[in-house]
């Protein structure tokens, strides 16, 4: 038997920095307008790439208030983590000095950590690859902090002034749903009062190209980057690789209340599985998420007729798409085919460790506006995906309870329900 907690995680705050807009309020716009955000990769050279397309934020630390010092310390997914969560902290209200700050924690998500940084100072140290034993002496005093994933969240925690429990979850493309269920658990357990939770990731470099090129999981389509994402479409032909960050602030429901905090949604439940199976394979029945999705169902005291809607996973490759389609039927029965379902990597790509908690972010303000965003660019459907996808155009839709879903490189898979506050049991 499942006991439920007398303490609940709630979001009180959402801070976003995703490709198409920085902020909240210009995240949801791009996605309600069902506009893409995909293009030519710019960050590098494509060049030669067998996928030369990508979701880029267009992003100015400095217009974003850091400084020339943080600017010179962080790797771009620190700066695009740190952003979002200055954004979380500030939407949410709280007064830095009236929490105690042992009380103040940070999960953090990332898939890749400082990737872009690592491959800088290699190209630097290696002169440019011709070196196969690297000078030391020309990395930068920020090396090692590139190399130790950590560093994200113990950066997010120095902008909180957080002294309670500091986590970096790297679970592959799950690590944001994964980061975010871990700080509520820590709310629920009353390990912390206040969490900053999310996640951040800046892949869009040449060596993570380079590895989904190899096993060719990337779309070729390079000559239609604005629709090259085309999760649930039978002519799509691999994802659209993105960056971004999705930070929130989570507390505990009668504090926020107490408070006076306005209440997006709360982490109603959660739960995750694997797969066991292989690195890049799924089984075509979805029986693990199927079971993540029951869990979390249990947990929260909700079942299949109280979801409202589904933010898929939906990463526009065959097989992901159809397993979680056999994922959705397997767990929720007849009410699978009666939920809208939708991809927002159709609009901001796939960001990888980032991308649960950017859809962690679309799931609670689609609760906020009782708007469900649209699967962009879906125009011929797949058959053997036969469920209510919302294709080009967002939907007005009475929104309480949301199942956001990832799937992850080694068989990770997560759910997690999202629910207007009060209607979870």
């Amino acid at each position: 038997m499942t006991v439920r907690s007398e303490r609940r995680a709630v979001i009180t705050g959402i801070g976003v920095v995703a490709p198409g807009g920085i902020g909240a309020k210009a995240f949801w716009g791009l996605l309600t307008a069902g506009r893409t955000a995909t293009r030519t990769i710019s960050l590098f050279d494509p060049t030669g790439f067998r996928s030369r397309v990508a979701a880029e934020c267009d992003f100015d630390p400095a217009a974003q208030g850091l400084t020339p010092q943080e600017i010179r310390r962080m790797d771009r997914a620190a700066q695009l983590g740190s952003v979002a969560a200055d954004e979380a902290i500030a939407d949410s209200g709280l007064e830095k000095g009236a929490l105690r700050p042992e009380r103040v924690g940070v999960s953090l998500g990332s898939a890749v950590g400082c990737t872009m940084g690592l491959e800088q100072e290699y190209i630097v140290l290696s002169d440019g690859g011709r070196q196969w034993e690297v000078d030391h002496e020309y990395g930068v005093p920020q090396l090692y902090g590139y190399m130790v994933p950590s560093t994200l969240a113990v950066e997010v925690a120095w902008r909180a002034a957080a002294e309670g429990p500091v986590s970096l979850i790297s679970t592959g493309c799950t690590s944001g749903l994964d980061a975010v269920a871990h700080g509520a658990q820590l709310i629920r357990e009353g390990a912390a009062d206040v969490m900053i939770a999310g996640a951040t990731d800046a892949p869009i470099s040449p060596i993570t190209s380079g590895c989904f090129d190899a096993i060719k999981a990337t779309t070729p389509n390079n000559a239609d980057a604005e629709h090259a994402s085309r999760p649930f479409d039978r002519d799509r032909d691999g994802f659209v690789l993105g960056e971004g960050s999705a930070v929130f602030v989570l507390e505990e429901l009668s504090a926020a209340r107490a408070r006076g905090a306005h209440v997006y949604a709360e982490i109603a439940g959660f739960a995750s599985r694997s797969n066991a199976f292989h690195m890049t394979g799924l089984k075509p029945d979805g029986r693990e998420m199927a079971e993540a999705i029951s869990v979390a169902m249990r947990q929260s005291g909700l079942g299949p007729d109280d979801i409202d809607y589904i933010n898929a996973h939906g990463s526009g490759t065959k097989q992901n798409d159809r397993h979680e389609t056999a994922a959705f039927k397997r767990s929720l029965g007849h009410r699978a085919y009666e939920v809208p379902v939708s991809s927002i990597k159709s609009m901001v790509g796939h960001s990888l460790g980032a991308i649960g908690s950017i859809e962690v972010a679309a799931s609670a303000l689609a609760i906020e506006h009782d708007v469900v965003p649209p699967t962009a660019n879906l125009h011929t459907p797949d058959p053997d995906c036969d469920l209510d996808y919302v294709p080009l155009a967002a939907r007005d839709h009475r929104t309480d309870v949301v199942l956001s879903v990832g799937s992850g490189f080694g068989g990770f898979q997560t759910a997690m329900l999202l629910a207007r506050p009060g209607e979870a049991p």
